[in-house]
């Protein structure tokens, strides 16, 4: 078997360190020993972007936050028409680094098109100061609400930062989120704050891997 080869590391700010990892045409981002993403697995990242954009008619303005290995990026600009505006917030310039360049290709370079913007910072920042920007806000941040890389996130899906991304929508706009496991306290605040919810179980890759949580709240 091809071992694993170690092409990048990258601290990330509340402490730990991003590992980027090839083996052959597979790639893995890690954190310690836990893999938070492999480009062979996903497919729960695509459907958080299809069932979101899915949703959306006409000239869209779509915030994601997130960027990993850009499948979600890739997703949604296969789906939004060719006046839509896409703001990718990735914490880690590393992250960025890598997509511009080793790991461009698993995705098809997303970040070359001419309607994506990028954020190099905190995506919380642009929710508190964008009222009524995003017809959809895509959220694949730290392993959801149990995240294992930032406790600064603990925010981002806590009540105060779920109100900032209900007024960053505009009126009938889509919160996206992706999880990779279920967690009844989020679903019921998502609904505290004001959002009609649905949850979503889909797998990991196609019809094999692991269940993914993703839910769609709408304004």
């Amino acid at each position: 078997m091809i071992p694993w080869e170690l092409l990048d590391s990258a601290p990330v700010p509340d402490g730990g360190t991003l590992h980027l990892y090839r083996r052959g045409d597979e790639y893995s981002i890690r954190i310690g020993y836990n893999e938070l993403m492999n480009s062979r697995t996903h497919g729960s990242e695509d459907r958080l972007a299809e069932a979101a954009c899915a949703r959306l008619a006409g000239r869209a303005r779509v915030l994601i936050g997130g960027l990993g290995m850009g499948f979600t990026l890739a997703a949604a600009l296969r789906i939004l028409g060719a006046d839509a505006a896409v703001t990718v917030a990735e914490l880690v310039p590393a992250v960025v680094r890598w997509n511009r360049g080793p790991l461009g290709g698993c995705a098809g370079f997303p970040l070359h098109d001419a309607r994506v913007g990028v954020h190099e910072g905190d995506v919380g920042g642009l929710l508190r100061s964008a009222a009524g920007a995003y017809d959809a806000i895509l959220l694949d941040v730290d392993n959801g609400p149990a995240g294992l890389t930032q406790k600064a996130n603990d925010w981002l899906y806590g009540a105060v930062g779920l109100n900032a991304a209900r007024s960053a929508l505009r009126p009938g706009g889509v919160l996206a989120v992706w999880s990779a496991a279920p967690d009844r306290k989020f679903h019921a605040r998502l609904q505290q704050t004001g959002f009609e919810v649905e949850e979503l179980r889909v797998r990991a890759h196609g019809k094999r891997g692991a269940r993914h949580i993703i839910w769609l709240a709408r304004k």
